[in-house]
């Protein structure tokens, strides 16, 4: 099988190692990096890594980023631009001002962050599956929701280019030349920000109130890489960012951060990598909405049966517990939407005279039964009533038919080391996006079979 997972370093541009340079920079703005650790491309899974260079305690500040240090549009030898036209620089993903210091700051030659940017000198090594041909894509991830995600950013890229980013660059001409700073620099742009970017959270009491900060590039802090089961953690307070340990690291062992409790799929898509079967505990799988209602239809007998079906659907939409593009999401060991697919399976199953009455109800139900049928863990799914079951063992059966390939012959292929090895590196982690998928869905059918 393959090693622990890492997003692929962008090549360098020439022989010469850019870390001496980049290590004296982090020097001169402040970043205070320990003496047990050290960055290095030996020993590390792939390109740059943080190695211990002494045995480290949980709890033990690796390095801290001054907040001068980090890259943002607050940063920026632009900054006051980028404040004045904020209004106009909004988008749907919010990255844009980010973007566009990024887009200076990387082609300027007297950039502050040359030295940052000099550990990627070619982002078009940056392997994203929006960088890959359509049929690839779709032949390597048909059924894992990734072709779809791809399209939406494809598109979004494409618009934010064209109505925002191109605007603000002819107002400064300047700064920015569309021949130089083009719509394929600006995706590669969009994947470097998808990969290595941080987004600081939110404090508690702001959570409902505001949206979610700007992204940011944090150095150091990026050369890190993720597994699930990660030894360290970022840190944020008002002067500086740190990582810091979470539990005994021994000497020589590689450092990894988390970007979150993250399945397969949402790794290749952002960051270009996938966690090699079973590594990724946060892996997941999604059944469509639509396919349970498809499901659903094609059990009803009848017209007067489809027709409940349809009317079941849109009432399960005014209740927001579904919607066309929506998908219930299925973990290791519990439904992640369990609520809305609990309701969904419950609505679908009713007869005329049971979905009537509970319509007239709004949906609302005796606190005791709501309150035994919303929770859906795998442990209560075998005690789902038959109907509901034998829905949701269709709905999984339509899922699985979605992939272009079954979960035997894949799991051969993981077995067979010389074949495995043979595969491109897109053919690996699409396998191992695939195979977990897979295996959550067919745990779930033995469950309710």
């Amino acid at each position: 099988m393959a090693s622990a997972p890492k997003r692929p370093k962008a090549a360098a541009g020439s022989s010469a190692d850019p870390l001496p340079a980049f290590l004296a920079w982090c020097g001169r703005v402040g970043v205070e990096l320990s003496p047990k650790v050290r960055l290095s491309r030996a020993g590390a899974v792939a390109g740059y890594g943080m190695l211990a260079a002494q045995e480290l305690e949980e709890g033990e500040v690796l390095f801290s980023v001054p907040r001068s240090a980090l890259l943002s549009q607050h940063t920026s030898a632009i900054q006051h631009l980028l404040r004045e036209a904020q209004e106009s620089l909004q988008s749907q993903s919010g990255w844009v001002p980010l973007l566009l210091a990024l887009l200076h700051e990387y082609t300027a030659s007297n950039s502050h962050w040359q030295p940052y940017f000099s550990l990627w000198k070619d982002f078009r090594s940056l392997d994203h599956p929006m960088f890959w041909p359509e049929e690839e894509r779709t032949r390597l991830l048909q059924g894992t929701g990734i072709p779809e995600a791809v399209e939406k950013d494809l598109a979004n890229i494409h618009l934010e280019y064209s109505s925002i980013i191109l605007p603000f660059m002819q107002a400064h001409p300047t700064i920015f030349d569309p021949k130089r700073h083009t719509l394929e620099l600006y995706k590669q742009l969009v994947a470097f920000v998808m990969a290595y970017s941080f987004q600081e959270p939110l404090e508690e009491e702001d959570e409902d109130e505001k949206g979610p900060n700007p992204p940011m590039m944090v150095p150091v802090a990026d050369i890190l890489n993720h597994v699930a089961n990660h030894n360290a953690n970022l840190e944020y307070s008002p002067q500086c960012l740190r990582m810091v340990t979470t539990q005994p690291v021994s000497k020589g062992q590689e450092i990894f951060n988390t970007y979150g409790q993250m399945a397969n799929w949402q790794l290749l898509h952002m960051y270009g990598f996938a966690e090699p079967y079973p590594g990724n505990t946060n892996d997941t799988a999604d059944i469509q909405m639509v396919t349970v209602r498809k499901a659903a239809l094609q059990r009803a007998r009848s017209e007067a049966q489809q027709q409940l079906v349809s009317e079941q659907w849109d009432f399960l939409c005014q209740l927001e517990m579904v919607g066309e593009e929506g998908a219930f999401v299925l973990g290791w060991d519990e439904v992640l939407t369990e609520e809305e697919l609990s309701t969904t399976l419950k609505v679908l199953c009713m007869s005329e005279e049971e979905f009537k009455e509970y319509k007239e109800q709004d949906g609302w139900e005796d606190d005791s039964e709501e309150e035994e049928n919303s929770t859906l863990s795998y442990e209560a799914l075998s005690r789902l009533k038959t109907p509901c079951k034998k829905l949701l063992y269709d709905s999984v059966l339509l899922t699985l038919e979605s992939y272009g390939s079954d979960l035997k012959a894949e799991q051969d292929l993981l077995n067979n080391k010389e074949a495995y090895e043979k595969l491109s590196r897109r053919e690996q982690q699409a396998l191992h996006v695939r195979y977990g998928q897979k295996r959550i869905l067919h745990q779930l059918l033995e469950l309710v079979h």
